[in-house]
C-alpha cells in the first residue's frame, strides 16, 4: 500500500501520522509530502520512506498513492493559511487514491456534524480507519 501523507505549516500533523502509520503498518510504503521544508522535515524524522516539498510533489505523488491522508484542508484550495494551491486541491481530489481526511476546523473552515476531539483522538481514528482499508482485500491490501 502507498500511503501519501500530506501536511503544511509545520507538519505536527503529518509528523504524528507517520508516526502512528509506521508502527500500525511497517510494511506501507510512506511518502511525505509538505508544502513547506519544515513540515517535510518533520514528517521526514518520523520515518517516512520518502520525503518531498511543494505543489509538484503533491500533484505526482497524488497520481500514484494509493491513499492519501491528512488535514480536510488539504482538499481545499487555498487553505491552510494559504499554503494548499488550487493544483494540489484539485490533484488530491482527482487522484483514484481513497482519502482519509482529518476533520480539522482550522482556516475558516468548520466541519458541521463533527463533534470537538482532541487531534490525537482523530490521529487514532484516521490509523484505525486506514488499517481497516489495509486489511481489506477489495482495496488492494497493504504491500
Amino acid at each position: 500500500m502507498k500511503i501519501l501523507v500530506v501536511d503544511a505549516q509545520g507538519g505536527g500533523i503529518g509528523r504524528q501520522l507517520v508516526a502512528a502509520l509506521k508502527t500500525a503498518l511497517p510494511d506501507a510504503e510512506i511518502t511525505a509530502v509538505g508544502t513547506n521544508s519544515m513540515a517535510t522535515g518533520a514528517m521526514r524524522k518520523e520515518g517516512a520512506d520518502h520525503a518531498a516539498t511543494g505543489e509538484n510533489a503533491v500533484i505526482v505523488g497524488a497520481r500514484s498513492a494509493d491513499l492519501i491522508v491528512g488535514p480536510i484542508g488539504i482538499v481545499i484550495a487555498d487553505s491552510l493559511y494559504g499554503e494548499i494551491t488550487p493544483a494540489m486541491a484539485a490533484a488530491i481530489g482527482q487522484s483514484r487514491a481513497k482519502r482519509v481526511l482529518l476533520p480539522v476546523s482550522h482556516c475558516d473552515n468548520i466541519i458541521a456534524g463533527v463533534t470537538e476531539g482532541s487531534v490525537a483522538s482523530l490521529l487514532q481514528d484516521a490509523v484505525k480507519k486506514i488499517c481497516a482499508l489495509c486489511e481489506d482485500p477489495a482495496s488492494g491490501g497493504c504491500r
